[in-house]
This record gives structure tokens, C-alpha cells and sequence, in this order.
């Protein structure tokens, strides 16, 4: 890589760093500026348009940023899976060892999947359904549940994604102190995707009584 593309490139990261950085005191993405981006970033307002061309386009840039994030996360997970026979436990470790590493990003995934900006619900909400397709696809090739069809697995792991995302918020920030250990986050996801793997097991699928 040249000297002026690593430039370039690290620029763009400083601009989505900063846009991370401001949303951490608790704004929403569509309250950001351009020129407080830029400042934050230590550039000119007119240096934001050389690697974006609008604000939505860095949303989208921080979505494609965290939806890779998101799926290395869920590799790792079917490795576990596969390798160690599923355990629902070790999954959901993996899991918020990579949203305590990379907070700010899922931070932003947490936020901005109801936030102002519909390009980035819209990229967020594809990404949900790539994650979707990935994991249902993921249980045919397991065969954990034989008795589904494809209609029913797609709308078994619509469920699952559906109950992570749902929980992101709590799982970016430390539980009240005084939160009963049942409740707390990474004990309540635990049991809900236990829960709904179990009722998984018992359903008849979508033709089902």
C-alpha cells in the first residue's frame, strides 16, 4: 500500500472513530454533524468529503464495520459448536468477549438498529437477515433440528438473531449492582436461547398444531 492510501485509509478510520467516540456520551448517530465528525477527527469539514460523501454514508460504512465484527463473532460461535458439541454457555462467553472488545462498535449496532437514520436501519435490518440466513443455514448443516423444514429453521433462527439484538443494550453496559443474578444479562440471553432451543426441539414447525 503507498504511503498516500495508508493515509487515506487511515483517515477514514479516524473519521469513524470519531463518529464512535462522540455517540459513546450517549447521542444517536442522526444527532451528529459533519463538521463535528470532522473536528473530532482532526480534519477540515471539506477533507469529511475525500472518503464520504454524506453522514448516512459513513453509517453505512460503520455498519458494514460492525457486521463483520458480528460475523467472525458467530464463526467463532459454530466452531464451538461444531467442535464442542454446542454448548450453549461457551457461545454466549464468546459472544460478549466480542462486544467488551469491540464496544463501540456494538454500541452503535445497539443504538442506531431504532435510531434516526433509515439507510442505517435499513443496513442494519439487512445485516440482521444475512445472520439470519447464516445461522439457519448452519442448523441444517448441523441437523439439531431434523424435524423442521427450511421455512421453519429460517423462522427459528429469525427468533434467535431476533432475542441477541434485542439484548445488545444490556450487554454493552456493567448490570445494576443490585440486579438478581437471574436477571442479569449474560444469565438471561443464556437461558433464553436455551429456552428457545428447547421449544425448537418440541415444535411442529409452521404447518404445526
Amino acid at each position: 500500500m503507498s504511503p498516500r492510501s495508508a493515509q487515506k485509509q487511515q483517515t477514514r478510520k479516524a473519521l469513524m472513530d470519531a463518529a464512535r467516540t462522540l455517540m459513546d456520551s450517549g447521542r444517536g448517530f442522526g444527532s451528529l454533524s459533519l463538521r463535528e465528525v470532522a473536528r473530532s477527527a482532526g480534519i477540515v469539514p471539506t477533507g469529511f468529503y475525500r472518503h464520504f460523501p454524506d453522514m448516512d454514508a459513513l453509517g453505512l460504512a460503520l455498519v458494514a464495520e460492525v457486521g463483520e465484527t458480528f460475523r467472525e463473532t458467530i464463526r467463532a460461535v459454530r466452531q464451538n459448536e461444531f467442535e464442542r458439541g454446542g454448548l450453549i454457555d461457551a457461545s454466549v462467553r464468546i459472544f460478549l468477549d466480542a462486544v467488551a472488545a469491540n464496544r463501540g462498535q456494538f454500541l452503535f449496532l445497539a443504538r442506531e438498529q431504532y435510531g434516526g437514520s433509515q439507510p442505517v436501519r435499513q443496513a442494519i435490518a439487512e445485516l440482521r437477515q444475512r445472520i439470519t440466513g447464516d445461522l439457519a443455514a448452519d442448523l441444517r448443516l448441523m441437523a439439531r433440528l431434523p424435524h423442521l423444514d427450511d421455512p421453519a429453521l429460517e423462522v427459528f433462527a429469525d427468533l434467535v438473531v431476533k432475542t441477541v439484538f434485542a439484548t445488545l443494550p444490556e450487554l454493552i453496559d456493567p448490570p445494576a449492582a443490585d440486579l438478581p443474578p437471574h436477571l442479569r444479562p449474560e444469565e438471561k440471553i443464556t437461558q433464553q436461547l436455551r429456552f428457545i432451543m428447547v421449544v425448537g426441539k418440541h415444535w411442529q414447525g409452521l404447518g404445526g398444531r
